[in-house]
């Protein structure tokens, strides 16, 4: 578990121990909590209220853990009156703080040593008065220390104390330990307080518990071996299996060292309080999840073109391009004008482009679509206005109609050059009109021919240009107004639902 979002080093003035310690733990949950509170922000009423509602729990459960840290790792002493508990404790801090003897089974205070800085929120937390902790590791130890740097050990009251308060503490903080290290001695190693009272009742946890058999240097050597499997034996016909147990004597510094490497073992991996807030996290992420799709509609969904050809087809727009067509040519004097497009037609296009869009997300975000595309009266008068700012140009060349004259004009030239050059050659006469009529006729003939033909092609060239530019911009408006009202507001709402995914899945730790 941890303290404070600071990270955690040692003594102010040690800046090199304090590196070594960088509240990754916290940093990461933190990280994660804030995708998980992100997603159901942006999700809002897209989620199922019943969800939404339990993720919030959630995040504000978590983060009130994460406000004291993560990556501290908290190790509780336990024991019975006269198992030289607190002598461990001291024994194990190389500081003499605990109270022991005497004084000892008086006060229902917890003492906590911590190494490194950063643990009072937690302190705090845990209800550690401030006269009854202190922090370890200074610039004397050196790198000593070290491996413990976030170990935050406590020294619990008596679990067998006559003084209900004591058991009500030991109780309370139970819990909230990552290891739980049983002090016994070998005068009461049996004692069914410990065992019906504690021991049984943690079947399950055996991994965040181990048992010290204190006070060893009392034992004949020739006697450790059979004591220490006796308490092994113990332990299982509780239910408990392996449980690891240490022989240490907290007055000659016995197995103290072995206990020191055990509690650092612990110290280096992820704490219960990162666990548990972590698998909350996830266990929220994971209904998170549940909210939306897998992935969002592609480009190809969000194509308007279809809706496009509806309006299109609806307001007659291919029919005037071709009236268009016809009046440049010259086969027709009009353009008939668009014609409203009516609603059940718009409706129909519009209810099939949102269910392709729609299908792939699930309900809330597919009503969600639905009310963020335009109506259907929105998007019917939406056309109708557009089309009416379409230019409609319908007008015959002016070019052409006089290359048409001209080639007229140069006909007849022809047909009476070439009658004159006929009636010379029939009437036998000479001369300089024969000379020139003929000639004259031929290419006056030829110009007339090739400039009609020449306007025709135009006609024909003019009215499929300006037929197409009349198809292609009642199309774009058409085009302007789908995307306006369906495919630009349904591409927001796929945005916010692609970034719910992405948090979802970095809360998920993904």
């Amino acid at each position: 578990m941890s303290g404070t979002e600071a990270e955690m080093g040692s003594m102010p003035s040690h800046s090199d121990m304090r590196d070594d310690l960088h509240g990754e733990q916290t940093r990461a949950l933190t990280h994660r909590v804030t995708s998980l509170d992100e997603a159901r922000e942006i999700g809002g009423d897209r989620l199922d209220p019943a969800v939404a509602e339990r993720v919030e729990l959630v995040v504000d459960r978590v983060r009130e853990r994460l406000a004291l840290g993560v990556d501290h790792t908290i190790v509780a002493l336990l024991g019975g009156t006269g198992s030289g508990k607190s002598s461990l404790f001291n024994a194990v801090c190389g500081l003499d703080f605990a109270d022991v003897g005497v004084k000892r089974p008086t006060t229902s205070k917890v003492t906590a040593c911590v190494w490194g800085s950063g643990g009072e929120g937690l302190l705090d937390w845990l209800g550690v008065a401030s006269d009854r902790r202190i922090e370890r590791e200074s610039l004397l130890d050196g790198d000593t220390e070290a491996p413990l740097r976030g170990l935050v050990l406590l020294d619990l009251p008596d679990h067998d104390s006559i003084e209900p308060a004591h058991r009500e503490v030991v109780d309370r903080l139970l819990p909230m330990a990552d290891l739980l290290v049983w002090v016994v001695d070998p005068q009461k190693y049996a004692d069914d307080a410990l065992h019906s009272g504690y021991l049984r009742h943690l079947v399950g946890h055996e991994g965040a518990m181990a048992v010290v058999l204190n006070q060893i240097d009392t034992v004949p050597e020739e006697m450790r071996d059979e004591l220490l499997a006796d308490v092994s034996r113990l332990l299982v016909e509780d239910g408990l299996q392996g449980v690891p147990v240490r022989a240490a004597s907290a007055r000659t510094g016995e197995g103290v060292p072995e206990v020191r490497d055990r509690l650092a073992a612990v110290v280096s991996r992820r704490s219960v309080a990162a666990e548990r807030a972590g698998a909350e996290v996830s266990d929220a992420a994971t209904l998170l999840a549940g909210q939306v799709a897998e992935r969002e509609p592609g480009a190809e969904q969000l194509d308007v073109s279809g809706v496009v050809d509806v309006l299109a087809e609806a307001a007659g727009l291919p029919a005037i391009a071709d009236a268009v067509g016809a009046v440049v040519r010259g086969g027709a004097a009009q353009v008939p004008t668009f014609g409203a497009v009516q609603a059940d037609t718009v409706e129909l296009a519009r209810s099939a482009w949102w269910a392709q869009v729609a299908r792939a997300v699930p309900g809330r975000w597919q009503v969600a679509l639905r009310d963020a595309v335009a109506s259907t009266e929105e998007l019917r008068e939406d056309a109708d206005d557009a089309l009416a700012s379409v230019t409609v140009v319908a007008r015959r060349s002016r070019l052409a109609s006089w290359a048409l004259v001209a080639s007229v004009v140069l006909g007849v030239a022809a047909v009476l050059a070439g009658s004159i050059a006929a009636g010379v050659n029939l009437v036998g006469l000479g001369g300089d009109a024969n000379g020139w009529a003929l000639p004259t006729a031929v290419v006056t003939g030829v110009l007339a021919v090739l400039l009609a033909v020449g306007t025709v092609t135009t006609r024909r060239v003019l009215a499929t240009r300006r037929s197409e530019r009349v198809l292609q911009d009642g199309r774009a408006a058409l085009e302007r107004v789908a995307s306006a009202g369906l495919a630009e507001p349904a591409a927001v709402v796929l945005a916010e639902h692609r970034r719910v995914r992405e948090l979802v899945r970095e809360a998920a730790g993904a």
